[in-house]
C-alpha cells in the first residue's frame, strides 16, 4: 500500500477542496400556479407536474 512521504501543505489541501462547495439548486416557476419549484418534480403548492 502506498504511503505519502511528505505532509501536504495547507495550501495544497485547500486547492483540492475548492470543488467541495454547495451549489444553488435550480428553481423554475410552475406553469400552473406560478409558485417556484424544482424542475422535473411535482409542484409542492398545487401538485401539478
Amino acid at each position: 500500500m502506498a504511503v505519502p512521504k511528505r505532509r501536504n501543505s495547507k495550501t495544497r489541501a485547500a486547492k483540492r477542496r475548492t470543488h467541495y462547495k454547495i451549489r444553488l439548486s435550480a428553481v423554475v416557476k410552475c406553469s400552473h400556479c406560478g409558485a417556484y419549484k424544482r424542475p422535473h418534480r411535482a409542484c409542492p403548492s398545487c401538485g401539478e407536474y
